[in-house]
């Protein structure tokens, strides 16, 4: 049966709510449009710090603009939250994906990217003492949730640090991260990063 990630979610922060406490989240995110709903749903029950962890984006430019897109967009909204960046090595994403990539979107090399943002933002998170780590992938219609949450479960057993379920998409998560794009202006990428996914998105064109 399949879980319903959302409802684990608002459990969980019902929970927190209920506790009065404000636990200390890393949150990884891939750039502003898809952060923009995940921090107004979340800003309230977490101390947040963000960890832009992308080394899949390509070209340079490109990793650059929606870094610096999301940086704006939390200076904009004021959010009073951490901003982390890791360093920017493209190589460590090609071998991570070495041998799969002509698999398709949402296939095998997109579970390993997943896998390789995740693992570093557990890493990072038990090094830190967080309470709990997420990501704002599972907000894209286009990314496999499940898959992401399953990513997520291994980690929390893996580093100890408790990892925080959801499906950002649901409850019209999707459609307010659109809304806020447009509210605050942000750039809003036609693919997902990757010179894979650039060009898939080539060849429909």
């Amino acid at each position: 049966m399949k879980s319903n990630y959302a409802l684990i979610l608002e459990e969980k922060l019902s929970e927190i709510k209920n506790l009065g406490i404000r636990p200390k989240l890393l949150l990884h995110a891939c750039c502003g449009p898809c952060s923009s709903y995940v921090l107004e749903y979340l800003g309230n029950f977490f101390e947040i710090t963000i960890l832009y962890y992308n080394p899949n984006i390509y070209p340079e430019k490109e990793y650059t603009r929606r870094r610096d897109e999301l940086k704006r967009f939390l200076k904009d909204a004021s959010y009073s939250v951490c901003f982390v960046e890791e360093d920017y090595l493209p190589e460590v994403y090609y071998q991570t994906v070495k041998g799969y990539e002509e698999s398709p979107e949402r296939g095998e090399r997109c579970f390993l990217c997943y896998q390789l943002r995740m693992e570093k933002a557990a890493e990072y998170a038990k090094d830190h003492h967080f309470d709990y780590f997420t990501t704002t992938l599972s907000i894209s219609p286009h990314k496999d949730a499940s898959k992401i949450n399953e990513i997520g479960e291994q980690l929390e057993k893996k580093y100890g640090v408790s990892y925080l379920y959801a499906d950002f998409k649901k409850k019209n998560g999707y459609l307010r991260s659109l809304e806020l794009s447009k509210e605050y202006h942000l750039y809003r990428q036609d693919y997902c990063g990757c010179v894979f996914s650039m060009r898939g998105k080539k060849n429909e064109n």
